[in-house]
């Protein structure tokens, strides 16, 4: 389930051998005197019953990498990396990719500061 700031997966029925996860993502926007505007994020909820948060900034010419990170957040809890709670539905992707871009002011073909890449852990 979408809704702007937040995402929300469980365990898809239809995959039933996955692990069981029930897994939350929060976004926001904070601004830092030095870094100037970031994209939070706060990933936590429960894999296999393990109950886990994430917190991390993004600046905003590379929070459009938002999905890897999550990812990896997730797989460090117990998550297969085949499993992303973010790519599983397209449609709700594309409308928090969507709602990243409106609330940062991004457009489409904007420059990467290639040492924001190195500082988000990309």
């Amino acid at each position: 389930m979408f809704k702007p700031g937040h995402l929300h997966r469980t365990t898809p029925l239809d995959m039933p051998h996955m692990p069981k996860f029930d897994i939350d993502v929060f976004y926001e926007v904070r601004r830092d005197p030095s870094e100037g505007m970031l994209m939070h994020f706060k990933v936590a909820g429960t894999i296999e019953g393990r109950e886990f948060c994430e917190e991390f900034d993004m600046h905003r010419d590379t929070a459009f990498n938002f999905a890897s990170l999550i990812s990896k957040a997730v797989v460090k809890h117990g998550l297969p990396a085949n499993s992303s709670p973010i790519m599983r539905g397209h449609a709700e992707y594309d409308a928090m990719f969507k709602d990243i871009r409106e609330q940062l002011g991004a457009k489409p073909g904007e420059p990467v500061d290639f040492d924001h890449l190195e500082k988000d852990g990309l």
